[in-house]
C-alpha cells in the first residue's frame, strides 16, 4: 500500500464544514422578512386548515363549528355585553391574583436564592406545596373564604407564588460567584451587593418567570370561575358546554388566547426596554 493511501482515507472521514441554510441557523437571528412570515404562518396556516375541515368535511358543527359560525357567536355574545362583562371580571380575578403573588413571590425568591439559610428553611415547604395542585384547595377555599371572590383569588395566589418563588430562587442562585467577590473587593456591602448588582443581572430571569407563570394563572381561572361565579369567561364556557353551545367554547378559548398573548408581548417589550443590555448580551 502506498503512503498516500492512510492521507486519502483521512480526508475522506474528515467532517465536511456544514453551510445550513437561514432557516437552519444555530442560536442565531433570521432575517425579518422571514420572521414575519412565520409568524402570520403559525396563525394563519391553523386557521386554513380549520376552515377546510369544517367547510368540506363531514362534521356536525356541534363538534367543530366553522370560524364563521365562531365568529357569529362573538358578535352576538359582544352586542349582548355579556362577553366583555364575562371579560372584564376573569381579567380582574387573573389581575389581582397574579399581582399579589408577584409582589409576594419575587422578594421571597431573592432571599431564598441570595441565603442559604432562608432556602434552608423554605425550600422543603414550598416545593412539598408545588406539587399539590392547586384545584385540590377549592373544598377548603369554599370552607375558609365563602363562595365570594375571595376564593377565586386565592386560588390563583395559590396557583402563582409557589412555582414563582422558587423559579426566581433558581435564577437568583446562578448569579456568578466572581461577580459578588469583585463587588465585595470594590467596597461593597451587603445591601449594595443585594440591590445593584443581583437585582440587575437577575432582572430578566425573574420578568420571564413571570411571564410563564401568568399562563398558570389564566388556565387557574377557568378553574375558579366554576365557585359559584355569575360571571367570567370560565362560567361562559362552562354553561356553553352544557348546552353543547361549542361555537360559544370557541369564542370563550380564543378571547383568553388572545389576550394572554396580548400579555406575553406586552412582558416581552418589558424585558427589551427595561434590560438592554440583557438583549445585547443574547
Amino acid at each position: 500500500m502506498s503512503h498516500s493511501s492512510p492521507k486519502s482515507i483521512q480526508e475522506f472521514i474528515k467532517p465536511k464544514s456544514l453551510h445550513p441554510t437561514v432557516f437552519w441557523r444555530l442560536a442565531e437571528d433570521i432575517p425579518k422578512p422571514l420572521n414575519t412570515a412565520l409568524i402570520v404562518t403559525s396563525i394563519a396556516l391553523p386557521l386554513l386548515m380549520w376552515w377546510l375541515v369544517t367547510t368540506f368535511g363531514a362534521i356536525d358543527p356541534k363538534f367543530l363549528p366553522s370560524p364563521a359560525k365562531v365568529w357569529e357567536a362573538f358578535g352576538r355574545l359582544w352586542s349582548t355585553r355579556e362577553l366583555l362583562k364575562d371579560t372584564v371580571a376573569s381579567l380582574w380575578r387573573v389581575g389581582v391574583g397574579f399581582l399579589l403573588a408577584a409582589l409576594l413571590s419575587i422578594p421571597v425568591g431573592v432571599l431564598m436564592g441570595s441565603f442559604a439559610s432562608i432556602r434552608a428553611l423554605l425550600e422543603p415547604l414550598f416545593g412539598l406545596v408545588r406539587y399539590m395542585p392547586a384545584p385540590a384547595f377549592i373544598p377548603l377555599l369554599i370552607l375558609y373564604l365563602g363562595i365570594g371572590e375571595e376564593p377565586k383569588i386565592t386560588l390563583i395566589f395559590i396557583g402563582v407564588f409557589f412555582f414563582n418563588s422558587l423559579m426566581v430562587m433558581d435564577t437568583v442562585k446562578f448569579v456568578p460567584k466572581e461577580l459578588i467577590e469583585a463587588t465585595y473587593m470594590l467596597g461593597g456591602n451587603r445591601w449594595a451587593t443585594l440591590t445593584q448588582v443581583i437585582l440587575p443581572h437577575v432582572l430578566p430571569g425573574i420578568i420571564d418567570a413571570c411571564r410563564i407563570n401568568l399562563a398558570a394563572a389564566w388556565q387557574l381561572v377557568i378553574v375558579s370561575e366554576l365557585i359559584a361565579a355569575s360571571e367570567g369567561l370560565g362560567r361562559r364556557i362552562s354553561v356553553a358546554g352544557r348546552f353543547l353551545r361549542t361555537d360559544e367554547i370557541f369564542v370563550g378559548l380564543i378571547v383568553i388566547g388572545v389576550i394572554g398573548l396580548a400579555f406575553d408581548l406586552l412582558f416581552q417589550y418589558f424585558l427589551r426596554v427595561s434590560c438592554k443590555w440583557a438583549n445585547q448580551k443574547r
